[in-house]
């Protein structure tokens, strides 16, 4: 009895082993490599490399798990990118070889076609702006300036909602917020003002008029809160440092789609405070002295002006103040007003070309 167990055992593990051999795979490659660049409009080879005895029956092409082709064998695969919207993409190639499958994948970078042009700035008016106002977020509407100071009272600031008189820099009316939450971006949208925080992870609805808090929501977008701006009718937020827009319901606040920032060169990181300018997005990068034009519908970026020399980073470390942050647009009157973190003024540019 005990032998029989052992050649039971040992009938097992053959058939194991077996098993084990047939179902191998074998090493398949794919190319290009993973993280490889593209121009929108290039095209891209696709192409397995199989080994000397091996024979595909046929391969399954998919792009971000979508079919897109079928071949009979392991031949190269042309892929046009026009079709497609910028950023990161998967290529899955599932190989059907003897009644077996075994899947290889890899991934690619859609970039836009023309590098961004380079623009400059004119200053047309400066208007004061109060060096307390750690600006989170700014919005102009029916000739007031909406402005989101953000700060916990533990560090030495406090965070509030503002309507400011623009000529003067006086603040009219105030929110305060709570001494425990860092407010963040505001827009301006059906007589509502909302306004987002930075790790709390919630929004405030204001009444446009009275600034009276009228409900809460769960902001899901992302770990922080950064930017916010709206078309009339979505917004759109920036999180977190990325690269990514979400549009959001205005009513709901749900994420409806999501657009992934691109120039030429790869992912336009630290997206921060935002601005919907004649079908635009205006975009401050965190840290730098640039706003980027972007366009919603591919998420590319088209335009990048170069404020470094409205208020130089030496003057600001000198007189204290922080980066710039703080977009406004004046629909009716045509005007673009900018500011940072504890500036002291608040200036209306003109965005033109360089000078040759």
């Amino acid at each position: 009895m005990k032998y029989k167990h052992i050649l039971n055992l040992s009938a097992g593990l053959i058939l194991f082993c077996s098993c084990n051999t047939k179902n191998q795979s074998v090493n398949i490659n794919i190319s290009p490599d993973a993280g490889t660049n593209y121009k929108q409009g290039e095209k891209v080879e696709v192409k397995l490399d199989l080994p000397v005895d091996y024979k595909a029956d046929s391969v399954v092409y998919l792009i971000d798990s979508v079919r897109i082709d079928t071949k009979k064998d392991g031949s190269a695969l042309s892929v046009a990118t026009d079709a497609y919207t910028l950023g990161t993409k998967l290529i899955t190639a599932k190989v059907y070889s003897g009644g077996k499958e075994q899947e290889v994948s890899t991934n690619i970078n859609i970039l836009t076609a023309k590098t961004p042009e380079l623009m400059s700035f004119e200053v047309e008016k400066v208007f004061p702006h109060d060096t307390s106002s750690f600006t989170e977020g700014l919005e102009y509407h029916d000739g007031i300036l909406y402005e989101s100071d953000g700060g916990y009272c533990k560090d030495g600031q406090k965070s509030s909602l503002r309507k400011v008189n623009i000529t003067t820099g006086k603040v009219i009316q105030q929110a305060d917020v709570d001494c425990n939450t860092f407010a963040e971006g505001i827009t301006v949208i059906d007589n509502k003002v909302i306004q987002l925080t930075y790790h709390e992870r919630v929004g405030y609805v204001y009444d446009k008029n009275t600034l009276k808090l009228q409900s809460k929501f769960n902001y899901m977008q992302g770990e922080e809160g950064w930017g916010l701006c709206n078309d009339g009718k979505h917004l759109y937020t920036t999180t977190t440092g990325t690269n990514q827009i979400f549009v959001m319901d205005k009513d709901n606040y749900r994420t409806v789609r999501e657009i992934d920032v691109y120039d030429d060169k790869g992912p336009v990181n630290n997206l921060n405070e935002l601005e919907y300018i004649d079908g635009m997005l205006y975009a401050n990068i965190w840290e730098m002295d640039d706003i980027v034009v972007i366009d919603p519908k591919t998420g590319a970026v088209v335009q990048r002006i170069d404020l470094s020399t409205l208020y130089s980073k030496p003057q600001r470390q000198k007189d204290g103040a922080d980066v710039l942050n703080g977009i406004a647009w004046d629909a009716a009157g045509k005007r673009l007003f900018v500011t940072g973190k504890d500036w002291p003024k608040l200036y209306q540019i003109k965005i033109v070309k360089p000078k040759a």
